[in-house]
Order: structure tokens, then sequence, then C-alpha cells
């Protein structure tokens, strides 16, 4: 496993860059932190909180960085891909607080030749979970030319 930043893994830019860093990676799995601040996108000064539901985002967020990663190991190109949608997200928590490290883990579960893949995602704070879902994406070979299709 190389240590890549996450502004090299990600096809985001600040202020979207949601994640604090890709932790570990292999070829069906990776590890991300989030450290919920005063200065994370989508925080709330008066509950210094980030809702949960931003946790979905984290989620595909760490899908997109263990793709780059994997990209970038293989001297590929960084490229966009699409959240298509979540299944049975839920929360245990209906917030993040000021102060957590939340710990993102995505395994892949089924990917098919067309860019369609589908990821088992899980938030934690040390032992204990705070979200899980489903995550379903898209990769397509050429993002750009599907974009322009549309």
């Amino acid at each position: 496993m190389t240590q890549y930043s996450i502004e090299a893994v990600l096809p985001h830019a600040d202020p979207m860059i949601l994640l604090s860093r890709l932790v570990s990676y292999d070829q069906d799995s990776a590890v991300c932190e989030v450290d919920i601040t005063a200065e994370s996108a989508f925080y709330n000064e008066q509950t210094q909180t980030v809702a949960s539901y931003i946790g979905t985002e984290y989620m595909a967020q760490s899908i997109a960085a263990y793709a780059g990663a994997l990209a970038l190991d293989d001297n590929a190109a960084v490229k966009i891909g699409f959240l298509i949608g979540s299944r049975k997200y839920k929360t245990f928590s209906p917030e993040f607080k000021l102060g957590q490290t939340l710990s993102v883990s995505i395994k892949k579960l089924f990917q098919e030749e067309t860019g369609l893949s589908v990821f088992e995602c899980n938030i934690a704070d040390g032992e204990t979970l705070l979200a899980e879902a489903k995550i379903n994406v898209f990769q397509p070979e050429d993002p750009v030319q599907f974009l322009k299709e549309q």
C-alpha cells in the first residue's frame, strides 16, 4: 500500500474534500478517516456537530479515494465516478460531534465490467458503530465522454 494524500486520490476540490485521510486500502477495501472540526464542511456551529446524513457522502468519498489509490498504483489517472444511491442507510446517532475522528470502512461486494459497483460501508468512532449502508456507484471508462453525451 502506498501512502497517498487525500487530495491525490479524490477527484474533488476544496471545500468538497470531506475526508481527512486515506488510512489503508487493498484490492477490495479501504479505511478513511474524517476529523470533525469547526472547519468541517456542513459543520453546525450552534450544535457543534455535522448531521449524520452527511455520512453517505463520507462513504462515497471513501469509495472514490479507494478507486483513486488503485488507479495511481496502476499509473493511471484518477477518474470521477457517480454516487448512484444508497440502500439501507442506518444511522445510530443523529450527528457526528466536534472532536470525533470517524473511521469510514468500505468493502467492495460486487463490480460489473460496465463500472457499476456495490460497496458495504460503515462509519465508526472507535468500537462504536455510528452508521452503515450499501452504496451503489458508477465509474464509466470515460466519465468525461459520458457527461458530454447527457
